[in-house]
């Protein structure tokens, strides 16, 4: 390419407008960084919280409480009303009844997954202790003991490792559209366009340039990532790094364009801002940047799947974390090209210098 090519000169010129910016540098480089951190931290691999259970006060309470203590479960004795509150007003996950005869009932929602959680570690040690009881009275015979856990702690099954390549395709996601959908607005309202218009550049050649651009910015900012993900976090990386570098360009390429479609006839920055938010705001509750999108119900999955954001997310924790090759997620990269190819043919049909 030569050096007076439009588009050289298009990507020089939007490379120089960034980097003579530095608070663009933090946006791009340094805020998802500290976002990394701040959420890696508070994610880390590390002991849950203990629970607190209520216990309603009557027989056997006292020494339900001392022996829950004992397996570091925090419980509280109150008046069987006070427990119902404090269980509807969400202060505990559950309570405990005891009867006359040390059998015990529980009174939670179902529904709640900490309390059905809290359920089954409370009747483990109330178990385990009727268990040892009953070889105390039986003498010499014997009750089977559990075995005892084996612990363990497996990189690539923890919270951070699943967190972490959807906090990468989350930045992906809003540097497609911010770095690029918001660009294309603000250079319309400051006049840009018209100055560019006297030129004998291509409409194609100034898309592209801008494509350009940000593929140029993401390969660092992706690199910060993913290293920092790898040595302070220990994420693992089992795939090969050629397959993953495609998932990200590919990715890229689907959210730019999407950038550029929403951007493309757009006159106010506000209203660009509305409409990014509302490309965004469903991806960010769908498709499992923080979650499992497996959770939504069975009805929504069609149009979970077909959200760009859930097969960038999906594809690389399948290489990040199960080592997935080229072909296995080549269906994926697929869905992502057609986004790609798509909306940057219609940006292309509807752009509009004016």
């Amino acid at each position: 390419m030569k050096y007076s090519h439009p588009l050289f000169q298009l990507l020089l010129a939007r490379l120089r407008e960034f980097y003579r910016e530095p608070e663009a540098l933090f946006w791009v480089y340094g805020f998802p960084l500290i976002m990394a951190i701040g959420l890696g931290i508070a994610f880390w691999n590390r002991k849950p919280e203990p629970i607190h259970v209520d216990l309603a006060d009557g027989p056997h309470a006292e020494s339900a409480a001392q022996l829950l203590a004992e397996h570091e479960i925090v419980a509280e004795i109150h008046d069987e009303a006070t427990c119902g509150e404090r269980r509807r007003t969400g202060k505990v996950p559950l309570y405990v009844r005891f009867a006359s005869d040390g059998s015990w009932q529980f009174v939670y929602d179902e529904a709640q997954a900490e309390a059905v959680s809290a359920r089954y570690q409370v009747d483990d040690v109330l178990v385990r202790e009727e268990l040892q009881r009953l070889r105390g009275r039986l003498g010499e015979l014997t009750v089977e003991q559990p075995n005892a856990d084996e612990l363990v702690t497996e990189r690539g099954n923890r919270y951070i490792d699943f967190f972490m390549p959807g906090l990468i395709g989350l930045n992906i996601m809003g540097g497609g559209l911010w770095g690029i959908g918001f660009v294309l607005v603000d250079m319309r309202v400051r006049k840009l366009f018209k100055r560019l218009l006297a030129t004998p550049m291509k409409r194609s050649q100034f898309l592209l340039g801008l494509l350009l651009a940000r593929f140029l910015m993401l390969l660092p900012e992706m690199a910060v990532l993913l290293l920092f993900a790898t040595l302070v976090f220990r994420v693992p990386l089992r795939g090969d790094p050629v397959t993953l570098f495609v998932v990200l360009v590919t990715g890229a390429a689907a959210f730019a364009g999407i950038g550029l479609l929403v951007a493309c006839r757009t006159e106010k920055t506000e209203t660009v801002s509305g409409l990014m938010n509302l490309v965004m705001l469903p991806m960010w509750l769908l498709s499992g940047v923080f979650f499992s999108s497996r959770r939504f119900p069975d009805a929504a999955q069609p149009f979970i799947q077909a959200l760009p954001l859930t097969q960038l997310n999906d594809a690389l924790r399948e290489v990040m974390l199960e080592g997935a090759s080229l072909p296995t997620v080549a269906w994926r990269l697929g869905i992502l090209a057609v986004f790609a190819l798509v909306t940057f043919a219609l940006a292309l049909k509807w752009f509009r210098w004016q």
